[in-house]
């Protein structure tokens, strides 16, 4: 997955959206798979007078499509290849669509993390021909907190609107610490701290709170990830701080640098203290 600016635009998410709701249409109902990825801070920060940079790619967590027996990955991979898109080389979990002249190429990704698989292999459905999963560790988060959202796009001259499961807050932040840890891309951080300072549900505490309620103990698992992402919002010339603040001046110029690197340093700090209390003191409040 490129981290190349112009990808990340209103245009390609425009077409990340609108080829999530054709392979929702030819799935015939809402899947089971769940959002996750760029596609997500704008769900969740509806109310924000800033906008979200967006993405190319269409990354989704199978965990319950999988349970669900191999009817139902044979009705993805059907769904995938009736809207156009087909298997990239030999990467049965990364799907790409095809490409017109002056439309950006949409990628499709599907993940998995299942603790029986060893982490990062590639995972073939059963009674499908081409289409498996690659298992990523932490995108199981956003299996376990999701909410399901009704999506409405303009495809062409016609209104599409269709029922998905989109990652919550905090499985979506959590799944995104995890992919930030291992797979060192600017993007993953800017996306954090975009959530963190303008998601919908109240800013930092809120986020704090949802992790909480929803994975207790179990963000004890993410303590090294956790270190890792403060550590890279340590001050305002940190790699995620930069981050943050280049995307950000790119999309809204008239920002102040200086304000969004503290504000962006602050919230991560506090996010990440309020998560180490959870996992050290989750017994006692």
């Amino acid at each position: 997955m490129a981290d190349e600016p112009p990808l990340r635009s209103r245009a390609a998410r425009d077409a990340a959206e609108k080829a999530l709701m054709r392979v929702v249409h030819h799935y015939g109902g809402r899947p089971e798979f769940v959002l996750l990825g760029g596609l997500v801070p704008e769900l969740l920060c509806t109310g924000s007078k800033f906008h979200h940079a967006g993405t190319i790619d269409v990354d989704v967590q199978v965990g319950l499509e999988i349970a669900c027996g191999a009817v139902n990955a044979e009705r993805l991979e059907q769904a995938l290849r009736n809207a156009g898109f087909a298997p990239e080389d030999t990467k049965i979990w990364r799907w790409v669509a095809d490409g017109t002249v002056g439309t950006p190429i949409v990628k499709f990704e599907l993940l998995a993390d299942l603790q029986d698989q060893p982490a990062d292999a590639t995972i073939a459905f059963d009674a499908c021909d081409q289409l498996g999963t690659l298992n990523l560790r932490g995108t199981g988060f956003a299996a376990h907190d999701f909410e399901v959202c009704e999506i409405s796009t303009w495809d062409g001259d016609a209104a599409i609107t269709a029922e998905v499961n989109v990652s919550g807050l905090a499985g979506f932040l959590l799944a995104k610490i995890a992919a930030a840890y291992s797979r060192r891309k600017s993007k993953d951080r800017y996306d954090i701290a975009f959530v963190l300072l303008h998601n919908d549900s109240g800013g930092t505490a809120a986020a704090v709170a949802s992790a909480k309620e929803r994975f207790g103990g179990g963000i004890a698992a993410l303590l090294t990830a956790l270190n890792d992402l403060q550590a890279n919002f340590q001050d305002a010339d940190a790699q995620g701080s930069r981050a943050y603040v280049t995307q950000m001046r790119m999309d809204h110029p008239e920002l102040n640098p200086e304000m969004l690197a503290a504000d962006a340093v602050i919230a991560v700090e506090e996010f990440c203290q309020g998560l180490r209390h959870v996992s050290d003191g989750y017994v006692s409040d």
